[in-house]
């Protein structure tokens, strides 16, 4: 499935010897090696706090978490980070790239407490929607209903992403592609860099590369469309979770976001290693390595 192809390059072997996507060209020159168990900040090599991460999002409007898929260091950090924005004083809403864009009104009942998380896991359909182990991602989803924290389903229908794998952009219904960004272009150099050395040496069609570009343009779209409707104040911040793979080097959801003018943020990737590390400065503001852990489905 192209859902998988991406969530799993970076276990897939390479058909030819490949760059690392840890170590590419892109943004800020240098290299900083970074060990497991800790949240290191790029720019000064140091080991940082959650809520370091919080305060360097003061007058940010968005904060883009990578992480690898149910792995519970990455989901525990992830509440843990939403917890001291909150504490901060922000105004927090949190976007999932688990959860597509039709079951937002199912997202709401969550926030408002007023479904239970059996009823909750039926009705957003989470073995469909996502599929992973529901127990990873259980502290964010707490974390938002103890908070009543907005709570936004980016993603857009898998069909949409399948149809452009296929056969491209033009082969979308017309009315599925009036509820997305009229202009999704292919010209970013440094995000194919990015996405080629995802995918670790296997060649992927023109239209596979699209479907990618298709992906994060609608989960940016999602997030800015939402804050289009809610106006946000200076308390605001958007909290994005998604795979590494969609912010890594602010090439993905953030780079369509900042090319949209939709607001500055900072991000954070994490990273599965029982070893430091070494990763270009430009990879992100932060990154957490965390040991291997087994994943289950």
């Amino acid at each position: 499935m192209l859902h998988l192809l991406l969530l799993g390059a970076l276990q897939q072997p390479a058909q030819e010897p490949t760059v690392s996507p840890y170590t590419l060209a892109i943004g800020t020159p240098g290299q900083t090696t970074v060990s497991s168990g800790r949240i290191t900040s790029l720019s000064t090599g140091k080991a940082v706090t959650v809520d370091d991460i919080a305060k360097a999002a003061d007058r940010k409007l968005f904060v883009y978490l990578g992480e690898e898929h149910a792995t519970e260091p990455d989901q525990l950090m992830h509440a843990a980070i939403i917890q001291a924005l909150v504490r901060r004083g922000r105004h927090v809403v949190v976007g999932l790239e688990m959860i597509q864009r039709p079951k937002q009104s199912v997202l709401d009942q969550w926030t408002a407490g007023s479904i239970a998380e059996d009823e909750f896991l039926k009705q957003v359909d989470w073995k469909g929607q996502w599929g992973y182990d529901y127990s990873y991602y259980r502290p964010i989803f707490d974390t938002v209903q103890r908070f009543k924290l907005p709570l936004i389903g980016l993603n857009i229908p898998r069909d949409w992403v399948r149809t452009v794998g296929k056969g491209g952009f033009q082969a979308l219904k017309p009315d599925d592609r009036t509820q997305l960004p009229t202009e999704m272009s292919l010209d970013n150099a440094d995000h194919k860099k990015v996405f080629d050395s995802l995918m670790g040496g296997h060649a992927m069609s023109s239209n596979i590369y699209s479907a990618q570009v298709l992906w994060d343009e609608g989960m940016s779209d999602t997030a800015l469309k939402y804050l289009e409707a809610h106006k946000p104040s200076s308390r605001t911040v958007f909290v994005v979770i998604a795979g590494s793979g969609h912010v890594m080097y602010r090439q993905g959801i953030n780079y369509r976001v900042a090319k949209r003018k939709g607001g500055d943020g900072i991000t954070l990737v994490m990273l599965d290693s029982n070893e430091p590390v070494s990763v270009s400065n430009g990879i992100a503001d932060f990154v957490m390595v965390m040991p291997n852990r087994t994943k289950n489905q």
